[in-house]
């Protein structure tokens, strides 16, 4: 009896103390360190992730704690990918295109023209009808690095000095904005423009920039760019930006499972967060907002546009068999929104 009380005291030293039949549970020894950047400025960063990595360090306990830096504050936003995959960066939050990721389904992230409607639609398609496996399958292919999940943002409107209320008035404004829709919005004349975040209301202050094709009314107007810009286009290219985690591939596995799951856990919780803040304030801030005039292209022409995009999607199907069943999706899901009808499409 006098051993097994020594036993039991000596087990419990740097760790809970062994009952014969309990679950073995897996604990850090040393308080786990991680550097994460995000793609966003710190006012934005503050809904879009600030929440989550706070309520990650005190769920942790002691055990794990997240740095939390905003955009280009360690690294630029184009060299996120190579920073994580060297280790410079322990996790990342970003869509795949703005942080140069080299997948094959790196177009696909951020805003892909006319994939969704709603931001319920980016979340149904990775987790109904199978673009989860389709990212994982990508990023198992790239050393280094962990695809951890992604969500849904807010949806891709234009907003300018100057208005847009043809497109043919897009021509020559340059826009700072996400690669892709970058890409396509160029063949109507605008210019997308790379600048540092931090940057932009500077660059929209001086010239450098005549607009932003970046993100919704609620980052505009919470982030300043509503307080220089002068218009908003009501004709979206998309219903939401596509954004991931991702977490280096070394740094991960040294997590133990309870705070691997954690960290998933409270993803989740960002992405609920972000879902409700975007959805109201996107309604709220185009019937109340008093910072910015609303234009839009007559339906007609806009119809052009949604024309255009199917043979965008094409080009992009035909460059590998992975792209190729991303864009089937995309057709089957809408195919499948439209002969739905109300509420999920209304048009």
């Amino acid at each position: 009896m006098a051993d097994r009380r020594k036993f039991m005291k000596t087990a419990g030293l740097g760790g809970a103390a062994v009952i014969a039949g309990a679950p073995a549970i897996v604990k850090a020894q040393e308080t786990i360190k991680w550097r994460l950047q995000t793609y966003s400025g710190a006012p934005l960063g503050a809904h879009v992730i600030k929440p989550q990595i706070e309520a990650f360090n005190k769920a942790a306990n002691g055990e794990m704690e997240i740095e939390l830096y905003y955009a280009d504050q360690l690294v630029p936003t184009s060299e996120l990918f190579r920073a994580l995959q060297n280790g410079t960066l322990d996790a990342v939050q970003s869509d795949d295109a703005t942080m140069s990721s080299p997948a094959d389904v790196s177009d696909f992230g951020g805003y892909f023209p006319f994939s969704t409607r709603y931001s319920l639609d980016l979340p149904v398609l990775f987790e109904r009808y199978g673009l989860n496996q389709i990212w994982q399958d990508s990023y198992d292919e790239i050393e280094g690095v962990e695809w951890l999940g992604a969500g849904a943002w807010d949806p891709c409107h234009i907003f300018t000095k100057e208005p847009i209320r043809s497109l043919a008035d897009m021509k020559g404004k340059r826009v700072f904005g996400v690669p892709t829709a970058g890409r396509f919005l160029a063949r109507y004349g605008l210019i997308p423009v790379t600048v540092p975040w931090e940057d932009v209301e500077v660059a929209l202050q001086t010239g450098e920039l005549d607009g932003v094709a970046w993100c919704g009314f609620t980052e505009a107007y919470e982030v300043g760019w509503a307080d220089i810009c002068n218009y908003a286009l009501l004709n979206n290219v998309t219903g939401a930006w596509c954004g991931s985690y991702f977490a280096n591939s070394d740094s991960w596995a040294k997590v133990p499972p309870h705070l691997q799951e954690l960290f998933k856990i409270t993803m989740d919780q960002s992405h609920y967060y972000r879902q409700v803040w975007y959805w109201g304030g996107e309604a709220d801030l185009r019937v109340n907002g008093d910072k910015l005039e609303l234009t839009t292209i007559p339906q007609e022409e806009w119809n052009t546009v949604v024309a255009d995009a199917e043979g965008f999607w094409d080009e992009l199907a035909s460059r590998n068999d992975r792209a190729a069943k991303v864009i089937e999706i995309f057709k089957n899901y809408n195919a499948v929104m439209e002969k739905a009808g109300v509420p999920y499409r209304y048009e």
